[in-house]
C-alpha cells in the first residue's frame, strides 16, 4: 500500500519515490496519522476506512481554498485516494512544535494572519458571497451540511445547530424541543448581518501549532463560508488561546459589537457535535449552553 500512495506522489510531483519507512503518528481521535519516509523527503499520511473518502476529498480542497489566500499557513495538501477498503490523503510534513503560552510572538502573528484570511474575499476564490460551501463536509467525522443560504441566522440556526440537535435526538439525547432551541439561535442572530468569510470551522488548540521557524499553522479544518466569528468562539473552548493572539486579531480586524453573546451559541454546535461524536459530560454543557440561550 505505502509504494502505491509512494507512485501516486510521483504522479502529482513528478519526482520518483521509494518507500524507506512509515511510523504511526498518535494524537488524531478521527484518522489514523503516519509519517512516510521516502528517499527524497517525508509526507504525513491520513488513513481512514473507504467509507469516508468524501472526507479527505473535501479536507484538500478546504486546505488548496485556504493556501489561496496566502495568509496563514496550512499543510499543502498533495493527492488523495483509495486503496484496497482504505481511503487516504497525503499532506506536506511541517516540523510542527506546540503553541506554547509562552510562545508570544508567534501568537500574536497567529491571531494577525487568521484575521487575515478572514477578510480575504471570498469572490476571489471563486465562492458565493452566501453563506455553506461548494459541498458537504465533516467536522470530526460527523456530516456538516452547507447549502448555500443568504442569511447567516438561517443558517446557523438550521443547518448548525438543528441539525447537530436532531443527531442528538437519534443518540437518544434528550434536549429541548429542537425548534425551539432553533428559533432561539435564528433570534439571536437575526440582527448579525457578518460579511461572508473563509474559516476554518473546528479551531481549537489540536489543531493549531507552529513550525520550528516559528510560522503559526492551522489544519485539520471543517472549512465553510460562515461568520468569522465562528473561529473565534471554538477557540475559548477546552482551553482557549493566550490573550496575546486575541488582543493582534482584533487590532487587525475588530469584531462586531455584541461577540460576547453570540460566542455561546457559536459553541453550542461544538459541544452537540462533540455529545454526537463521544457522548458523556458534552451532554451536561450543551444543556447549560441551551438554557443561557433560551432562557430555560
Amino acid at each position: 500500500m505505502w509504494q502505491q500512495i509512494a507512485d501516486q506522489i510521483t504522479k502529482v510531483r513528478g519526482e520518483k519515490l521509494k518507500v524507506i519507512g512509515q511510523k504511526a503518528i498518535g494524537g488524531g481521535c478521527i484518522n489514523q496519522g503516519y509519517a512516510l519516509q521516502t528517499n527524497l523527503q517525508t509526507y504525513f499520511v491520513k488513513l481512514n476506512h473507504v467509507a469516508l473518502e468524501e472526507m479527505f476529498v473535501a479536507e484538500a480542497i478546504g486546505l488548496q481554498q485556504m493556501q489561496t489566500t496566502a495568509t496563514i499557513r496550512v499543510p499543502q495538501a498533495i493527492c488523495h485516494g483509495v486503496i484496497g477498503n482504505q481511503t487516504y490523503l497525503v499532506l506536506e510534513w511541517l516540523d510542527l512544535l506546540n503553541l506554547a503560552p509562552s510562545n508570544h510572538q508567534s501568537w500574536q502573528l497567529m491571531g494577525a494572519k487568521l484575521a487575515a484570511m478572514h477578510q480575504f474575499s471570498v469572490i476571489d476564490l471563486g465562492l458565493k458571497s452566501e453563506f455553506g460551501w461548494v459541498r458537504n463536509n465533516t467536522i470530526g467525522s460527523t456530516p456538516q451540511i452547507n447549502p448555500w443560504t443568504k442569511s447567516w441566522a438561517e443558517f446557523f440556526a438550521q443547518y448548525r445547530v438543528g441539525y447537530q440537535l436532531e443527531l442528538a435526538q437519534q443518540r437518544e439525547g434528550k434536549f429541548t424541543e429542537i425548534q425551539q432551541v432553533v428559533d432561539a439561535v435564528y433570534q439571536a442572530l437575526a440582527n448579525h448581518h457578518p460579511q461572508p468569510s473563509l474559516v476554518h470551522g473546528d479551531l481549537w488548540g489540536g489543531n493549531a501549532a507552529i513550525t520550528r521557524d516559528g510560522e503559526p499553522v492551522i489544519f485539520d479544518p471543517a472549512g465553510y463560508v460562515g461568520d468569522r466569528e465562528v473561529d473565534l468562539a471554538m477557540t475559548k473552548l477546552f482551553g482557549g488561546f493566550p490573550q496575546e493572539f486575541y488582543q493582534e486579531y482584533q487590532r487587525v480586524f475588530p469584531l462586531a459589537p455584541g461577540y460576547e453573546k453570540r460566542e455561546s451559541i457559536y459553541n453550542l454546535y461544538h459541544i452537540l457535535n462533540h455529545f454526537n461524536l463521544f457522548g458523556g459530560s458534552y451532554k451536561a454543557q450543551a444543556i447549560q449552553l441551551i438554557k443561557k440561550i433560551t432562557g430555560g
